[in-house]
């Protein structure tokens, strides 16, 4: 049975904040917690986190080798002047943009994209106007990931999850978008294609999205990792792409992490609002972690190279090829149209926690609670709690022997 999801009450502050303890945790912690004392029932595999473990670029380590002698300065916080112009060359490449980023405004090096999404709440509070620092809030997608509700609790603000439409998409619904909801938000994080359900949101939608945004002066932080794992014939819209030829109001985010299988590696960028930017190097340069110069020309390397990221993306897609002949009329599984995961209704096996410990104590296999990447809504619903995450991130055969103890671990 696939639990559709129900359009939720319209959230509030204290609703959101009397959930905020166990959302703000990493469900990592959380999922080690549930599996205390149980022991694998065959050799541990590990399909919890998105970790990808395709084979590293053959590049990396002539690249590192080369530049080996920027380990011995301090790099610059904004990023080398090549590493930001590779980004925006990028940037200019694989998206339609109104016009080319201004290297030196509208991109920025970041240590991996997930401490700039978190230090980008920081920032979103400091500018918000007077009228919205009485009881300034964070909007997050539901599911989300968890460094944004850790960005939102850090910058003193109140996280309120979205309420997801009728329909049964798993992206915000946008009706419910009311002047109520955006008048006190500082921020609202999306990811496209999302984790974990990998909905891609359409151009219509990132349009809309971004003018509800802007006409109350919300900053969009748009979490875009999973850009360059699609699995239909068309890659996903960029938020850049129609955010107009001042990008104002809107920051994308990307890393290496996934697009280049680096997720060691730690060296992720931001683009977008130039003034928001400007503002964001003046405070990451003195509360940010810098990014080795060796790192960001690894970083060059890889963003000037698509021969190994269409590599990476036919694996994954042989990888579900494999997840719908298995899965098929499977609890509630649908091919994703992005992303690494299965998103997986077990509802009528009793949940995403007993689920969880089931399948490590009967197969070994580690996953996550969907309940654990969500947070209730205003009636105390989680729409995550009959889920379960799965990360499909090893090898073909390990995923094939994988996916046979998952359904056996179910059935």
């Amino acid at each position: 049975m696939n639990h559709v999801p129900q359009p939720a009450p319209v959230p509030n502050a204290s609703s959101a904040a009397a959930d905020a303890g166990p959302a703000a945790r990493s469900p990592f912690v959380r999922l080690t917690e549930l599996l205390a004392g149980i022991a694998p029932g065959k050799p541990a595999l590990s399909l919890a986190v998105g970790e990808p473990q395709h084979a590293m670029p053959d590049f990396v380590g002539p690249v590192l080798a080369a530049h080996l002698a920027g380990f011995g300065r301090y790099p610059a916080g904004k990023g080398l002047p090549a590493f930001r112009r590779a980004v925006a060359d990028w940037f200019g490449r694989r998206y339609t943009l109104p016009r080319p980023l201004d290297i030196e405004r509208e991109v920025l090096v970041l240590n991996g994209s997930r401490e700039g999404l978190f230090a980008a709440a920081l920032l979103a509070r400091r500018l918000a106007p007077s009228t919205k620092q009485a009881r300034p809030t964070v909007l997050l997608p539901n599911p989300f990931y968890a460094a944004y509700g850790a960005g939102a609790e850090a910058a003193g603000c109140t996280s309120v999850p979205l309420p997801l439409p009728a329909s049964g998409g798993w992206l915000p619904d946008l009706d419910a978008l009311t002047p109520e909801i955006l008048g006190p938000a500082v921020a609202l994080y999306l990811a496209s294609p999302a984790n974990p359900q990998g909905t891609v949101a359409s151009r219509a939608y990132l349009a809309r999205l971004v003018a509800l945004t802007r006409a109350h002066g919300v900053m969009l932080f748009a979490d875009e990792c999973y850009s360059e794992i699609w699995l239909g014939d068309a890659p996903p819209t960029g938020v850049l792409e129609v955010a107009g030829p001042d990008y104002r109001g809107v920051v994308a985010f990307n890393s290496l992490s996934k697009r280049s299988s680096l997720p060691g590696l730690r060296c992720g960028f931001c683009a977008g609002d130039g003034d928001f930017l400007a503002a964001f190097a003046d405070f990451r340069n003195v509360a940010a972690p810098q990014v080795p110069e060796p790192i960001q020309h690894v970083g060059i390397a890889a963003l000037a190279d698509e021969t190994h990221v269409v590599a990476s993306r036919d694996l994954y897609r042989a990888k579900f090829d494999l997840a719908d002949r298995r899965l098929a009329s499977r609890f509630g599984y649908r091919r994703p149209d992005g992303g690494f995961f299965l998103w997986l209704d077990v509802g009528r096996q009793g949940g995403g926690e007993a689920v969880t410990k089931r399948l490590w104590a009967r197969e070994g296999l580690r996953t996550v609670p969907g309940g654990y990447l969500c947070r209730s809504d205003a009636d105390g619903r989680n729409p995550g709690a009959d889920y379960l995450r799965v990360a499909l991130v090893h090898d073909l055969a390990t995923t094939e022997a994988a996916l046979t103890r998952l359904v056996d671990g179910l059935e």
